[in-house]
């Protein structure tokens, strides 16, 4: 048996208890808030700010589903130059900007975006971030393609500078092999389950053959007609019809058939070697992003809707700015 508890000790064991509570909002504060971000980080000064957003992002949605691909990729193109900085709705001034680069051609919705600002500086001028809209708009997307919803940090302010060849250096090529993949998740960050989680993301949306068409025709580069070993031959004859050796730079689905919902169907394509990228075939080139495409081929999402909530979460932190850094832009396409 322990000896009686003294005057002395109650008292000492009374007085800890006592800071460990008055410790224990700061301890979880500090773990919920990542790099000065936070869940309802407007909660006081923009209250509704979440709930404009995806009033305008349904309606847009329902308008015009096929934007929600854009809009997605439009999150991972601005992280990964500069960070979550808003960085790639900046206009080219005597610089080109982000925005102009060839791997950012393809987006689209910069006009969903600007809806979504207008409506926000109507109901809370100066107060939200171009950089927090693009990061709620994501989560909004998918949500509305039927996948998963997630509480997003907010709390990012805007960035002052986009250029054009940092957009070139930092966003990962979709002819990009596993271990140049897997590096510049790296340099981000992220881990391979990142990179494997967040591919994911190509189960909306469509691309353009300018993209994989090296794919199709002359992957060799001896000038033959051969097409990426890699790809299932049925695949690449289909591919071929819709892009056409030197023809038309035609739209293609991601994933064909349900490239309008985020759903798993984008892993049975590439273990059935579908993929549409280079990028995505080389998912099966390592043991970590393979087994984990060879776990999600059957078609059940619980788990890779909550993996890719942790990945876009963890994306989503990538070189903020936040505190005083940058500013609040006035018109996102702008600096104030």
């Amino acid at each position: 048996m322990s000896e009686m508890a003294t005057p002395k000790k109650v008292s000492t064991y009374l007085f800890l208890h006592l800071v460990l509570l008055l410790l224990l909002p700061v301890v979880f504060d500090h773990v919920d808030a990542h790099h000065g971000l936070k869940v309802g980080f407007y909660k006081k000064s923009c209250p509704q700010a979440e709930v404009i957003t995806k009033k305008v992002i349904l309606k847009s949605i329902l308008d015009a589903r096929s934007l929600a691909g854009p809009l997605l990729r439009m999150f991972f193109h601005d992280c990964f130059v500069r960070g979550c900085d808003g960085s790639i709705l900046l206009n080219s001034t005597s610089q080109r900007a982000e925005k102009d680069a060839t791997p950012n051609q393809s987006l689209r919705g910069y006009q969903i975006i600007d809806r979504v600002k207008t409506a926000l500086e109507q109901a809370c001028p100066g107060v939200v971030s171009c950089a927090d809209i693009i990061a709620l708009v994501a989560r909004d997307v998918v949500e509305a393609t039927g996948g998963p919803a997630w509480d997003v940090e907010t709390g990012r302010r805007d960035g002052l500078v986009s250029l054009l060849n940092e957009a070139l250096n930092d966003l990962p090529a979709a002819s990009l092999n596993i271990s140049s993949l897997k590096a510049s998740f790296q340099q981000k960050g992220l881990s391979a389950k990142d990179l494997v989680v967040l591919s994911g993301a190509h189960t909306i949306g469509v691309s353009h053959c300018a993209s994989f068409s090296t794919r199709l025709y002359n992957f060799s580069g001896n000038g033959d007609a051969d097409s990426d070993p890699s790809m299932d031959p049925d695949y690449v004859t289909a591919l071929r019809k819709k892009c056409l050796k030197n023809g038309p730079n035609n739209i293609v689905e991601m994933d064909p058939g349900s490239f309008l919902n985020f759903d798993i169907h984008f892993y049975q394509l590439v273990s059935q070697r579908r993929g549409l990228f280079q990028s995505d075939a080389a998912l099966l080139d390592d043991h970590e992003t393979r087994a984990y495409v060879q776990s999600h081929q059957n078609g059940y999402s619980d788990s890779f809707f909550k993996d890719f909530v942790v990945s876009m979460k963890r994306m989503g932190r990538i070189g903020v700015l936040t505190g005083n850094s940058g500013e609040i832009r006035k018109v996102c396409s702008k600096v104030n």
